[in-house]
């Protein structure tokens, strides 16, 4: 198990995987999950020769149960801290819906060198929320269902969206994978009560108009059609307009979790994307 220690005494687990030598692929996991989630891509990317690396966020899975810090800014300052300790270099960084916004903060705030290329993959960029900027968003009153939902009972919550929405197995024909379900509520369970809740506000309210406009790296932007968490008009098809070296990939009938449910596709386009 290994962790590194954050300024803030903060204490973040981290895999990492591979020849250090290797060329470097950063995995930001979503909302509420941790880097478990990307126990595929991991593997598929080892074998192809990358050094792979995955955090849990603060708050989430084996990292400290915080309090304090669950915030945009705070996360991209917890990746500088973990780029640095593990000296990471010309790194890809991948981020899923909440760690898609995560990737963005950071890449735009990164150290010199430390990143080659980014993906977001049905992430939250620009902003979830409506906004008189961006009208397409999302209400808030989606969102404090969400905050009402975990507070109530942050377990049924949770296996609700997992069972449901998140992977597409609402959908009539829809091939439910138990095991994605259970994996995606074990995770959830594992990290802080109070973090999640405050996280909340950090993907749906913050505003990655900036982060995404100073942006120069390559950044590759991934949704699925059939988003039902993160609604592709508001996201992807805008946050492209805002990237300076923007590519956008959009895949019919794909779910928010479309890297869980169809990783032989998704592996395949980040592989070309990274050795592009």
């Amino acid at each position: 198990m290994a962790f590194i220690t954050t300024a803030d005494g903060t204490r973040l687990f981290y895999k990492d995987w591979g020849p250090k030598d290797a060329p470097p692929i950063v995995f930001h996991h979503g909302w509420p999950l941790s880097a478990d989630d990307w126990d595929n891509q991991m593997l598929f990317f080892l074998g192809e020769g990358f050094r792979v690396v995955a955090h849990d966020r603060r708050g989430h899975g084996r990292s400290d149960q915080t309090d304090t810090g669950n915030e945009m800014d705070t996360y991209a300052a917890d990746v500088i801290e973990l780029a640095r300790h593990l000296d990471l270099r010309g790194a890809v960084h991948i981020g899923h819906s909440t760690g898609g916004g995560e990737v963005i903060r950071y890449v735009a705030r990164a150290e010199p060198g430390r990143v080659a290329k980014a993906v977001l993959m049905s992430a939250v960029p620009p902003i979830m929320l409506k906004t008189e900027a961006y009208p397409l968003g999302l209400p808030i009153e989606v969102f404090d269902g969400f905050r009402a939902g975990l507070a109530a009972n942050r377990a049924q919550l949770y296996m609700d969206v997992a069972s449901g929405p998140f992977f597409g197995f609402n959908r009539e024909g829809a091939t439910v994978i138990e095991g994605a379900i259970r994996n995606w509520w074990r995770q959830g369970m594992m990290g802080g009560a109070k973090a999640h809740y405050d996280c909340i506000k950090a993907f749906s309210e913050t505003d990655f108009t900036a982060d995404l406009e100073a942006v120069t790296q390559p950044v590759l932007v991934m949704h699925g059609e059939d988003d039902q968490i993160v609604p592709i008009d508001a996201s992807a098809r805008t946050a492209i307009k805002l990237l300076r070296s923007g590519t956008l990939k959009t895949y019919p009938g794909l779910p928010h979790g479309m890297f869980v449910t169809h990783p032989e596709v998704i592996n395949a386009d980040l592989l070309a994307f990274i050795r592009s």
